[in-house]
């Protein structure tokens, strides 16, 4: 058994404090309160320091002191009550839960809404979120997915500058408010999934290799140092976030995590910590007798992250598929700059919908190599799908939504797209009806030469794709707070029926037995060029779905798959109900016959076999 790192509170005014610090000869814990006082820890083998203090409980705050040189927070720090340069508390761990009868979501549920926690509300907390919940719940959303919200610098932040990974955002509420949202979820029958970084630290406030050889040299990642995860003394650093990991899981009762740039990892071991990291998830799921999942993002287009162990895969329950939204994103918007320049095509999409990948092997301009891996025989449940997320958006240089890109009518073919799709379909937060403010990328360092390295990095990194804007300044406060939600908007005008068409797209995913259930087996799509309008079938036992979705500029006529009966029209966004044009599609028709489509259109049909 791996020792438990961290401060534990053990009950009667009494805590175990364990840390890894091979870098130091000596360690002391300098405890600020509640009575100042400083107390040699013992040396461990394997570079362990541990002691068990009296007088000391939930609330107390405390130092490491290495060598009797500098003062460090906890690596393991449960809670920064005055920020990642300041000390650390030990935390109570007890909580009245109230969600004993849950046990989780089989994965073909999963209908998830990404959400930052700064930005989603006016107040900017998790407790801020809960009444939130049951709105989503009842749009049909199945899981809520949290931007990382491990301790940061400052108050705002995307959440990727995480430097103390056990510790819960302070601004956002702390530990005890997270937990109080993800009961909260779990109430209301919602998964719960949290983004983690285990790829790199932010910048300000990384400590770590004061302790021990937590990075390499051998590696770099976009970001800065890479982590050690395969050279001398990595092992307890894999430990380290491995239990970081479980801590999510089993203290804060967390469904699925998702996994941050894993193409980043940089790991050459015969057992990499992303497979180590599978199998200890895997069980401590079984012990806990619930549904734990991990959802990985990654650029490679590798189909061994989703593969199984015994078919030399990773064991991954799902990927993010930046393919299907690249695919997607450039056949609306017509943008061919930067990853984009590789797409635009509608069979491109095409081919999304049949396999996942869009490349899988074949020549990348923007890569300039052959890129990705054959992805036809990866189940449909393992591929998670998007229009928009918080890169898609964040990363463009006025962090830009589609509603500034799109038309309205592009919008709600868009939301088809995704919601009709045979994969686990994921919203980014006020997409639902139309969110006008920005996501642009913002950080609150308090390091003036950092802020200028960020600002000349963000500017670097857009000139690939062309834009002429200059960015907003990552680090104004200004540009945090233009990224806050309107959800007042929701309730008028075209964001309150763009919220409805959301809705009823998902009610008739959730009614169709023909559209509920990931299957790639059974789907069929096919793209009519010319028209630029994609035709996609799908069907489960005796229920059958035809979408037809018209990409162009002018009316398509689509002759209506041979069924037995008649097909029955479920949806069409020209609908005067969602302010279209108007239908000219009738109620109901027999198969073989033809159906007039408006421009920029979605119509949905179903029938019995």
């Amino acid at each position: 058994m791996r020792p438990t790192i961290g401060a534990d509170d053990l009950g009667n005014d009494r805590c175990s404090f364990r840390v890894w610090a091979p870098n130091a000869g000596r360690v002391d814990l300098h405890v600020l309160r509640p009575q100042e006082r400083v107390v040699p820890l013992t040396a461990d083998d394997g570079g362990y320091f541990h002691a068990e203090v009296d007088g000391v409980g939930p609330g107390a705050l405390y130092l490491y002191r290495l060598d009797e040189r500098v003062e460090r927070p906890d690596p393991a720090s449960r809670l920064q009550p005055e920020g990642v340069h300041g000390p650390s508390q030990v935390l109570e761990r007890r909580f009245p839960w109230s969600d004993a009868g849950w046990d989780g979501l089989p994965l073909e549920r999963y209908l998830i809404y990404e959400l930052h926690v700064g930005t989603f509300t006016p107040e900017g907390t998790f407790d801020a979120i809960i009444p939130v919940l049951a709105e989503l719940r009842d749009l049909g959303i199945t899981a809520v997915e949290l931007m990382p919200v491990a301790q940061f610098p400052g108050d705002r932040n995307w959440g990727y500058d995480g430097v103390q990974p056990f510790a819960v955002q302070n601004s956002y509420g702390g530990p005890q408010a997270l937990k109080r949202l993800v009961d909260a979820c779990h109430n209301l029958g919602l998964a719960a999934v949290l983004d983690v970084v285990y790829n790199h630290l932010g910048p300000e406030g990384n400590y770590l290799a004061d302790f021990g050889p937590y990075f390499t040299d051998r590696y770099r990642t976009p970001w800065g140092p890479a982590l050690n995860f395969d050279g001398p003394d990595s092992d307890p650093v894999r430990w380290f976030f491995i239990e970081n990991a479980l801590y999510w899981i089993t203290e804060f009762h967390f469904d699925a995590l998702r996994l941050d740039a894993v193409h980043a990892i940089r790991d050459h071991s015969p057992l990499t910590f992303l497979e180590e990291l599978v199998l200890a998830v895997r069980e401590c799921a079984r012990e806990l007798h619930r549904r734990v999942y991990l959802f990985a993002e990654s650029t490679a287009n590798d189909s061994r992250l989703v593969r199984g162990r015994e078919a030399g895969g990773y064991g991954v329950d799902a990927q993010w598929n930046d393919d299907f939204h690249h695919a997607l994103h450039a056949l609306v918007t017509g943008e061919r700059s930067g990853y984009y320049a590789d797409y635009g095509g509608l069979g491109q999409l095409v081919k999304a919908y049949r396999e996942g990948f869009v490349y899988s092997g074949e020549h990348s301009r923007f890569y300039r190599r052959r890129h990705g891996t054959p992805s036809r025989d990866i189940p449909a449940e393992r591929f998670i799908v998007f229009a928009q997320n918080h890169d898609q958006v964040g990363n463009r240089r006025l962090g830009d939504r589609l509603t500034r890109l799109l038309s309205f009518e592009e919008l709600k073919v868009v939301a088809g797209a995704v919601l009709l799709s045979p994969f686990i379909p994921l919203l980014f937060m006020g997409e639902e009806y139309g969110e006008e403010a920005p996501f642009p990328y913002f950080v609150s360092h308090s390091d003036p030469e950092l802020v200028e390295s960020v600002r000349r990095g963000r500017d670097a990194e857009f000139r690939s794709f062309g834009w002429s804007q200059a960015p907003p300044d990552p680090q104004a406060e200004e540009t945090f707070l233009g990224a806050k939600l309107n959800r007042n908007l929701r309730y008028a005008g075209r964001h309150r029926v763009l919220w409805e068409f959301y809705r009823e797209l998902i009610r008739l995913r959730r009614r169709s037995a023909a559209l509920a259930l990931p299957s790639k087996a059974r789907c069929d799509v096919a793209a009519l060029e010319a028209e630029r309008v994609l035709v996609l079938r799908r069907w489960h036992g005796s229920e059958q779905a035809f979408a037809v979705f018209n990409f162009g500029d002018v009316e398509a006529s689509v002759r209506l798959p041979e069924v037995c009966g008649s097909w029955i029209k479920a949806l069409d966004s020209a609908d005067a109900r969602w302010l279209g044009e108007g239908s000219r599609l009738p109620p109901q028709a027999r198969g073989g016959g033809a159906a007039e489509l408006r421009p920029k259109s979605l119509a949905v049909f179903t029938a019995a076999l």
